[in-house]
């Protein structure tokens, strides 16, 4: 962690944490205080108003929230008569002025609700829960999900990747953060004490989080690392309990083998390629005998697509899973011409690679229901990430080694039968 970034983490954590006034006792509706809150000038009545608005969403059951997210998506929309003339105006007369004009009509008034409900000590967290509960009751409403796009405007510059902070998880990190990645882990569940303690404590373990100064206490999210010998092909070797610790020096590879959000009002705010990155660098740093970067990425999408696409599969044949994890990986894709795969879209859109297929590689019942126990690893090559994110972007081609098409290229014959 920078010397900046420290210090700025230690002057929110203070914001954060300030005591605030006693509330407000206002009794009208939190839509009528939203109005009032848009509107108000002085400073100190504004953040009166915010105060009580964040204290009083929290206790509203659905039907009140939902409410609340219809009213402000539609009182508190831009006109667009007005966008339509300023912008004609613009377009005549291009000039500080005009544009000026143009800017404040096409501005929703709902984003300034929020940014000064973010006024508020303590309210950005508050807000991201905000948005969890919109996202969450407004997904099928249209008005609901242009105010989405709101939250996310200003989400996306409140966690721009100058803000966060990268933090080393480990045993003798505070006991609520640990509570928290126990809590947040979706990839492989943390069962017990005893199964994080052997995530973190030993040496050949890390794991890092981002944090954002004004949320301190939250994990935004975080990747576990197992630092080994070679290129692991099952997550259960990865963390058996009777496993023999490695000395870190003597790892030549660093696998990612499980990558959690943690705050569902943050999605869509994309952290994880920043993080991946950094990590890689910095444990590249720390140990210079660590020459390959890797996943060990679950395939969560694969059984689902077989079952669409009524191609027959079975559990118990382990390189028939393992030819249609590579076809799959390889050739399955959305009408957008993307992959179908959601793990196999994030980490071939940061620039990684399929670089190789296993069968039982999770042979827990969520590992064989998604996936029939296959799993896969990604290859960061540092020097080529940059390169492979630009050609993945523009052509949506899945770049892959010569093993792994060699594996998809099996599943397209004769062998493997459809129902």
């Amino acid at each position: 962690m920078t010397l900046l970034a420290d210090l700025l983490s230690t002057v929110f954590e203070r914001r954060y944490r300030r005591e605030a006034p006693g509330l407000a006792k206002d009794g009208r509706p939190l839509t009528e205080m939203a109005t009032a809150l848009v509107g108000s000038a002085g400073e100190t009545s504004g953040l009166a108003l915010a105060r009580e608005i964040l204290a009083r969403f929290p206790e509203l059951d659905d039907a009140e929230k939902l409410a609340f997210f219809s009213d402000i998506a539609t009182t508190m929309n831009i006109d667009p008569e007005v966008v339509r003339t300023t912008l004609d105006a613009y377009e005549r007369t291009p000039s500080k002025a005009t544009y000026r004009a143009f800017a404040e009509a096409s501005e929703p008034a709902r984003q300034e609700l929020i940014r000064r409900l973010n006024g508020v000590p303590g309210a950005t967290g508050a807000l991201v829960k905000m948005r969890a509960d919109l996202l969450r009751l407004g997904r099928n409403d249209p008005e609901l999900q242009a105010l989405d796009l709101d939250f996310r405007h200003l989400f996306a510059s409140w966690f721009n990747r100058g803000f966060l902070v990268l933090r080393p998880i480990n045993w003798e990190s505070p006991a609520h953060i640990l509570e928290k990645i126990i809590a947040y882990e979706a990839v492989h569940a943390i069962d017990s004490w005893d199964d994080l303690r052997r995530r973190l404590q030993p040496r050949d373990r890390r794991c890092f989080a981002f944090f954002h100064p004004a949320m301190p206490d939250e994990p935004l999210i975080f990747v576990e690392v197992a630092l080994t010998r070679g290129v692991p092909g099952s997550v259960q070797a990865l963390l058996a309990e009777d496993r023999a610790a490695l000395p870190a020096e003597e790892a030549d590879t660093a696998v990612f083998y499980s990558i959690s959000n943690c705050q569902a009002g943050l999605a869509s705010i994309s952290f994880g390629n920043s993080l991946i990155k950094q990590v890689a660098s910095d444990l590249a740093a720390e140990l210079p005998g660590l020459k390959t970067f890797v996943t060990l990425s679950p395939i969560p999408g694969l059984t689902k697509w077989l079952d669409q696409e009524d191609i027959a599969w079975d559990t118990d044949h382990s390189d028939s899973m393992k030819a249609l994890a590579a076809h799959y990986l390889l050739n399955a894709k959305s009408e957008n011409g993307a992959p179908f795969d959601p793990v196999a879209r994030f980490h071939l859109g940061n620039g990684a690679i399929v670089h190789a297929v296993h069968a039982d590689a999770d042979t827990s019942d969520k590992g064989r229901a998604q996936s029939g126990g296959a799993m896969v690893n990604y290859l960061y090559d540092l020097s080529r990430v940059a390169q492979n994110h630009e050609n993945f972007a523009n052509t949506r081609d899945v770049v892959a080694t010569p093993e792994v098409k060699a594996l998809a290229g099996q599943a397209a014959s004769p062998k493997i039968e459809e129902r």
